[in-house]
């Protein structure tokens, strides 16, 4: 592998990475040299992971928190930091889904969406970028934005304000801490076949939509995000910053 896309002596710290598009991309990023620290609410899910990831010969913890907790954050920071624990490389994956029109929405269901998809990103974004400028080398910053960040869909208000608010949190990222030598930028998954979206893929009348609307013709899989989870996490990526890349098959390319 060229040194361009060496994560040798980093280490990762990818939210919401149990399972789906977050464990994809921590095996990807450990694939290429990093250690993980893996994430998830549940530590009964991620202690198993962590012995996978151990007979792979990849280096990798767990460290069990919410993400709307901020509490339970900064802890986990304020741990990080006694154990010497450094957080080279944030994915801020972890997000829900709640789909609903908008005259029946509950705003506590409203504000649930925007804590997980978007509150979460500032709060541990801001965690790590703290210990990045305190340090003096660097980081990189990995928002998980969507289709979403760029154009609606019925029933899915709260996520696409929270995925559009992605876009320019990752920009601001970029405008305040690139100074640093920190590079904040997004990847805007397109239809990707994860347990969350198991009622559209199941949706014989939507399952034909998403493959006949979009180029490539398929739905994507969580293994097509970790070459530019790898790319945005290493050297190759040093002058690129503020910037969504799109892993859509092509849709936001056509009309």
């Amino acid at each position: 592998m060229t040194s361009l896309f060496d994560l040798t002596g980093k280490t990762a710290l990818v939210t919401g990475s149990s399972g789906g598009l977050g464990l994809a991309m921590a095996r990807g990023l450990a694939e290429a040299g990093s250690s993980i620290v893996l994430n998830g609410r549940n530590e009964a899910k991620l202690a198993p992971l962590v012995d996978e990831f151990a007979k792979n010969s990849h280096s990798a913890s767990h460290c069990a928190f919410d993400v709307c907790d901020e509490e339970a954050i900064v802890s986990a920071f304020n741990r990080f930091d006694e154990t010497g624990q450094h957080i080279d490389i944030l994915v801020n994956n972890a997000g829900i889904q709640f789909r609903r029109p908008m005259l029946e929405l509950e705003s506590a269901d409203w504000r649930r969406v925007i804590e997980t998809n978007l509150t979460s990103a500032f709060i541990i974004g801001r965690e790590a970028a703290k210990r990045m400028v305190k340090r003096g080398s660097g980081g990189k910053i990995i928002n998980i934005a969507s289709l979403a960040s760029e154009v609606a869909r019925a029933t899915i208000a709260p996520y696409g304000a929270a995925k559009g608010g992605m876009k320019l949190l990752t920009r601001s990222m970029a405008a305040e801490w690139a100074a640093h030598d920190i590079q904040a930028n997004a990847i805007g998954p397109g239809y990707i076949d994860t347990e969350m979206n198991t009622a559209l893929t199941s949706d014989s009348k939507f399952d034909a939509w998403v493959r006949g609307r979009t180029p490539s013709g398929r739905w994507g899989v969580p293994q097509d995000l970790v070459g530019t989870a790898i790319f945005l996490a290493s050297p190759a990526s040093n002058y690129v910053n503020g910037q969504i890349i799109y892993v859509d098959g092509g849709l936001l390319a056509v009309i």
